[in-house]
């Protein structure tokens, strides 16, 4: 399989995700417009996939502009920027991305053509880089985490199609795998998208890991049955509090896993953590159309006339998560100050 995205001669490819997982299908991009469309109908998704994609998306942009006077380039960023800033409100990644190419831009604007194009280029290809290392770290502290046969349950997909390569949640999943720790990992089907059925079992079965899909609606029954040994899903914004912004079913995974007294692991980069948010209640929630509700695979699924409501994410309230793990370490409550101290280490 070729990376999850990656910039290829001035076009940027990124496999189709709506397709898995009956076909592997690329999708080219030759303008930024094209892979905002990408992000908003979800052909590329996962907090620090849609982040890089933006990243890429800005560089690529630019390169029609770059011959303009400093005016021009301004008006041009901004308008991009906007575009890219529209297609998904609650992953935080996309908008840290942004800004981190905004201040880019800005040492650069003023630079000859080829230096700003190169400038922004390996900017984007720095936040990649950089998020494949972290999550190659944040798998290796959570496998740490992860009791030996254990059976671990996860939401959504957090795997290498959501990231750079290797996953955040499914990053410890692998790294544990690698160890020898992972008996059986229970993907949740995540509704109404599939990300879990489609998407994770067919990143875990390509690595051999033992996989078992379940609906959304059977987590208690196998935690009641003590068939889970523990719970670990990514997130798309972590307030500074420790509230934990996920897909949709993540909180009632919390609240089930608090009642049979597991743990409850989530991980994500630090670019993750929105330090402007103090606290749940601040994380702005995508709400997307119901029509992807009401059917599926281009079939109606609920009578004519039924109205359906569709929040991607929700928030977990802090109480309920055990740790955040991340590539600089492992926060623990109170998360005020365990999240905080991590934004400040190594330079932060």
């Amino acid at each position: 399989m070729r990376p999850t995205i990656a910039w290829e001669e001035d076009v940027i490819v990124m496999i189709d995700q709506r397709r898995l997982p009956r076909e592997e299908i690329y999708l080219r991009c030759r303008d930024h417009l094209e892979v905002a469309a990408a992000i908003r109908d979800m052909a590329i998704r996962g907090a620090p996939a849609i982040g890089i994609a933006a990243a890429m998306a800005v560089a690529l942009g630019m390169k029609r502009h770059a011959g303009q006077d400093v005016g021009g380039r301004e008006r041009a960023y901004a308008a991009i920027h906007d575009v890219l800033a529209e297609t998904r409100p609650t992953a935080v990644n996309l908008f840290w991305a942004l800004e981190r190419m905004r201040r880019r831009f800005a040492e650069t604007r003023s630079a000859p053509k080829d230096a700003l194009d190169d400038t922004l280029r390996r900017e984007a290809l720095a936040i990649e880089a950089e998020d494949l290392d972290a999550c190659r770290r944040m798998g290796e502290l959570g496998a740490a985490l992860v009791p030996e046969r254990a059976r671990i349950l996860t939401h959504c997909n957090a795997g290498g199609l959501a990231t750079a390569g290797h996953g955040t949640a499914l990053g410890v999943v692998r790294s544990a795998a690698r160890l020898g720790k992972v008996r059986m990992v229970f993907a949740d089907e995540t509704r109404p998208f599939l990300q879990g059925a489609r998407l994770t079992a067919w990143e875990l079965l390509r690595d051999g890991i033992p996989t078992t899909v379940i609906t959304d609606g059977m987590a208690g029954h196998f935690m009641a049955r003590g068939e889970i040994d523990l719970v670990v899903v990514g997130a798309d914004r972590i307030a500074m509090n420790g509230d934990v912004a996920n897909k949709i079913g993540t909180y009632s995974l919390a609240v089930l896993a608090r009642e049979h007294g597991l743990p409850f692991f989530v991980v994500a980069p630090t670019s993750t953590f929105d330090p402007e948010t103090p606290n749940g209640s601040g994380i702005p929630i995508e709400e997307r159309p119901q029509d992807e509700v009401l059917r599926f695979a281009g079939t109606s699924i609920a009578p004519e006339g039924a109205l359906a409501r569709h929040p991607a994410f929700d928030v977990t309230p802090h109480r309920l998560v055990t740790a955040v793990i991340c590539e600089r370490g492992v926060a623990r409550p109170p998360f005020a100050a365990s999240l905080s101290a991590l934004l400040r280490k190594e330079g932060a």
